[in-house]
């Protein structure tokens, strides 16, 4: 494992190229804005899945129901973990169990905590120990907090980020700030990471730092990648998967190459200059 990482972050069954995710006709709208039109795509288990097209396309809404944050009105979203679940109508906790974690446009972390506490806060889904014992940190708690902690320091050292660790989250720059939430994803253990523009508002040295980090992820541990990105040479660099959406509606699905070669898509967001 990269830089020496000693517990295991991605415990999904599957083998790479396995059909992880299967969004089957999906329907969402609010009143009278529809916001995806029979949306389908497919997730392969080890891969990178980017999502992209122009403002107001429906790419963060997608996300929104594969994470349980939307109930779309028709259609499905199942997910394989070794066995099918059915996932579109669960909660969001109960999407993190299965392995599926999440970070967000806009950055959701508890300005006021640390980077430690705040990454710590992922792993929540995996604490076993009762009230009793949790709250006189003793037995069970206190053998749980003790590893927990050691698959923290891993996703720290993997993310480079032990100079920060102890700081007030609200005191680091955005960069920083989007790392630590890239952290505290990693934290749920998920075997598919979710990422809302991750590298929006950074400037090109943190943007290739990013991008790194999530081919460490991916290619070292094998987590698969689903990410909303405008950057297009990230995304085409980065991408084994690359899903068009317009106006709610699928206007591309294929590789990096197949997908600049699509004349729809050319003319409604990549332009020429981006065409094969």
């Amino acid at each position: 494992m990269a830089r020496g990482f000693n517990h295991v972050l991605n415990s999904s069954p599957l083998q790479p190229g396995d059909t992880q995710l299967i969004v089957d006709d999906l329907y969402l709208a609010f009143g009278g804005v529809q916001a995806l039109t029979a949306v389908s795509l497919e997730v392969r288990q080890s891969e990178i899945t980017a999502i992209i097209g122009p403002n107001g396309a429906g790419k963060t809404s997608l996300l929104n129901c594969v994470s349980g944050l939307y109930h779309p009105q028709e259609g499905s979203i199942r997910f394989y973990n070794g066995r099918e679940h059915l996932i579109t109508s669960l909660k969001p906790y109960e999407i993190a169990k299965l392995g599926i974690a999440r970070s967000f446009q806009n950055i959701e972390l508890f300005k006021h905590m640390t980077v430690l506490d705040n990454i710590m806060l992922g792993r929540h889904i995996h604490l076993k120990a009762n009230i009793l014992s949790g709250g006189l940190f003793w037995g069970r708690a206190q053998k749980e907090e003790i590893e927990n902690r050691r698959f923290l320091e891993d996703i720290i050292d993997l993310l480079e980020i032990e100079s920060i660790r102890k700081q007030t989250v609200g005191t680091l720059s955005y960069g920083l700030q989007k790392r630590v939430e890239l952290a505290r994803a990693l934290a749920v253990q998920p075997s598919l990471l979710v990422l809302d523009e991750p590298m929006a508002g950074m400037n090109n040295e943190e943007k290739e730092d990013m991008a790194r980090f999530i081919l460490d992820v991916n290619e070292e541990h094998g987590v698969s990648v689903i990410i909303i990105e405008h950057d297009m040479g990230v995304v085409m660099d980065i991408s084994d998967h690359v899903v068009v959406l317009n106006f709610g509606m699928k206007i591309g699905d294929g590789t990096p190459d197949e997908v600049q070669q699509n004349p729809e898509v050319v003319q409604a967001y990549l332009g020429e200059e981006f065409a094969a």
